[in-house]
Formats: C-alpha cells, structure tokens, sequence
C-alpha cells in the first residue's frame, strides 16, 4: 500500500496526528482501531487524538477530530489551533481561517507577533452550577471543580472517578480541576475522556475553567484570562451574555513536532 503522510503538532503539550485529506482519503470514521494503533505511545506514533483535514465547498478546510481511542469525538480546542497553524503551513489559509468542526464553525487568525493561533470557540449559554462544581459545554463536556490542592492533586484517579461516576458513564466528561492563583489566573490539569489519561493541556477544558471562574468571581474576572497548563500557558478571552458567554476565543501556541510516513496495514 501506499504510505502516509502525516504531520506531528502539539499546542502546550496537547499532541495529534494531523492527516491532509484533500487530495487522497486514507481514513475514514470506520477506522477506529487503525487510528487507535496510531494514537498508541508504544505501538504508534503517540498522540491526544488524530485530526483529518478534508475539503469542503463553504469553508476553508473540514477538521474531523478522534480520541486517542479511536472514535470521532466532539470538539478539540487545542487540535482547532493545530489545524490552524497546519493549514497555514500547507498554504491553504495566510493569516485567518474560516473552517468547520463537528460543532459547527470557527474562525481563527494568527497573531503576527508571536505566531500564536487564535481559535474562536462556540458561545455558552449557560453553566449548570452545583454545590462543588460546575458543568458546561465548550464545545465538549466538562466538569470544573475549584481546589486549593492542585501540585499534589492525583488528576488521573479523581479524574476516573468522576468520569466514570454514575451520571457521567454512559456518556463521559472530561474533569478539570482548576487552582486560583495569588495574582488571579488559573492553573487548571485536565482528565480527558477518550484518552482516558490526564493530558498536559485541553483547550475546550481551560475555556471551560476560565468562564466558571467568570461566573464564580464576577467581580474579579477578567475578560482576558492567562491559564497555565503543565504544558504551557494559554489565553482566554470572552465577553457575559445573559446567563452565559460569547464572544469566546482560545488563544496560545501551535507547533510542528515532526513529520513522516506511515504503511496503512
């Protein structure tokens, strides 16, 4: 068989295998367990997830997203920016992007002074707030609790635990557990379903970090959040509507890791 090419980025530790579909379709949504092998860090390249960038006749480019597991999955913040930063390099876009995810579309610009990629995420409507957390749909589900523990925290088994609680287990939640520093940004660490692992950053997790902090602390808030992930640091922006937000952009790093060839087999 023919190889593949595929692409290597990661933005703030977050990792994917990015694939150019436009010309040639080397995978389809049927093909859970190949881009599971992909995904694995011993028998595969090693990712988050895999991204497929596909024509399509309204938009710049078409971003279908998988887990790490295999399955198509809702939307990845940190995977848009990647597929912003690659459709830059494969000469598709030059400065903006105007593409489509499996939540609807996004656009996204690329900041001249630092290369930084710039994604605007769907708008929230609302935050189910409960006694100990807060639930919210960024474009993928996620549960938010506030600590104070966050360094010694084990995020991978109170991660499973919650995911796997009895609302959250047929259809999964990714869990983020967020740290309010002393100058008022967050550190935030992320249990991602799919992966079913902590990864270094998620991207729909620290927007969903930053607007219940928004919510939570009206009166401290900024608009212009600085979020520290193990990974690195990112920006959220965003603008209160009504019981909710708009106006929501996910701002940070996007970077080519590597490139190389695959046999389909």
């Amino acid at each position: 068989m023919l190889p593949i090419k595929f692409y290597k980025y990661q933005g703030t530790g977050n990792d994917f295998v990015l694939i150019d579909q436009r010309t040639d379709m080397h995978l389809t949504r049927q093909d859970t367990q190949y881009i599971a092998k992909l995904c694995h860090r011993r028998f595969g390249i090693g990712a988050d997830g895999l991204i497929l960038l596909q024509n399509h006749s309204d938009y710049d480019f078409e971003m279908i997203y998988f887990n790490a597991d295999g399955r198509e999955s809702t939307m990845c913040g940190n995977g848009g920016r990647c597929m912003v930063a690659f459709a830059k390099a494969l000469g598709i876009i030059e400065q903006a992007a105007y593409f489509l995810a499996i939540d609807g579309p996004h656009r996204a610009r690329i900041r001249p002074d630092n290369g930084w990629v710039e994604l605007q995420m769907m708008d929230v409507p609302q935050i189910e707030t409960n006694a100990d957390f807060y639930y919210l749909n960024t474009g993928s589900p996620h549960y938010v609790r506030f600590v104070n523990n966050l360094p010694t925290l084990d995020v991978v088994q109170q991660g499973r635990t919650i995911r796997y609680n009895e609302r959250f287990r047929q259809e999964g939640t990714n869990v983020n557990f967020v740290q309010i520093e002393a100058d008022q940004h967050l550190s935030v660490a992320t249990y991602e379903r799919g992966v079913e692992d902590e990864t270094l950053s998620c991207g729909t997790g620290v927007t969903a970090a930053a607007l219940a902090y928004a919510l939570a602390h009206p009166e401290q808030a900024s608009r212009n959040l600085r979020i520290d992930t193990k990974g690195g640091q990112l920006e959220v922006r965003f603008e209160p509507a009504d019981s909710g937000f708009r106006n929501i952009w996910l701002c940070g790093p996007a970077e080519q890791v590597f490139q190389g060839e695959i046999i389909c087999n």
